[in-house]
């Protein structure tokens, strides 16, 4: 899969596609990630890419030449465009599955200051959020969903560990233990160490449904 980044700022992205299991999914050609500097593209020289809004109001806008000519010059017939926005459709593990299943090129545009030229959005096919809440710009957003997409991907992280994970079946994940077997008097629940497979399946599952309940009980409806 590939995705394009589409920045003012693309030295933020340094550490998050040069470490851990996103870096080996690059390495490996699991996942093509290119960042793209929104500044390139604009026609003013020196270099400004965002103004004044009409009508007056505090901060900058992003102008439409240069966030539109960055997007033109990545664009495919395969691609997908997207803005990171607080207006956008809210990002979760669905989305990011369907995004993974039915978008070859995915183009991610990241916003700055007080947003966007409205106009801009005639050139996309629409806003994503990852919560109700402001940020200072749109990299940590495409950060969090190439990174939850990057999971879906065939071999970028174990099978069996991808199937377990928290909101499949609209269930949070079990809990986890490792050694030692109790730590200040906190000890493994016992099942854990049967070696009973079958038990061990029942107490996950329960526990999936009883955590569920008590923290996002939403999820089951």
């Amino acid at each position: 899969m590939r995705i394009d980044i589409l920045t003012l700022f693309p030295n933020m992205f340094d550490g998050f596609i040069h470490e851990s299991i996103i870096k080996r999914a690059i390495e490996r050609g699991l996942i093509e990630i290119n960042l793209i500097n929104i500044r390139d593209f604009t026609l003013l020289k020196n270099g400004q890419v965002d103004d004044t809004p009409y009508g007056g109001g505090s901060g900058m806008v992003l102008m439409c030449e240069p966030v539109v000519r960055a997007i033109e010059s990545v664009k495919t017939d395969d691609a997908k465009v997207y803005l990171m926005s607080p207006q956008g459709k809210v990002f979760n593990d669905f989305l990011a599955g369907t995004l993974y299943e039915s978008t070859k090129h995915l183009i991610l545009v990241c916003g700055h200051y007080e947003g966007f030229d409205e106009r801009i959005k005639k050139f996309v096919d629409g806003e994503i959020s990852i919560g109700d809440y402001i940020l200072t710009g749109g990299e940590i957003p495409a950060m969090a969903i190439t990174d939850c997409i990057a999971r879906f991907i065939p071999g970028v992280i174990d099978s069996e560990s991808f199937q377990n994970e928290s909101f499949k079946d609209n269930l949070l994940d079990y809990p986890v233990y490792t050694k030692p077997r109790e730590f200040r008097g906190l000890k493994v629940p016992d099942v854990l160490l049967s070696g009973d497979h079958k038990k061990i399946d029942e107490y996950r599952k329960s526990e999936q449904i009883r955590i569920t309940k008590e923290k996002r009980p939403d999820l089951l409806k």
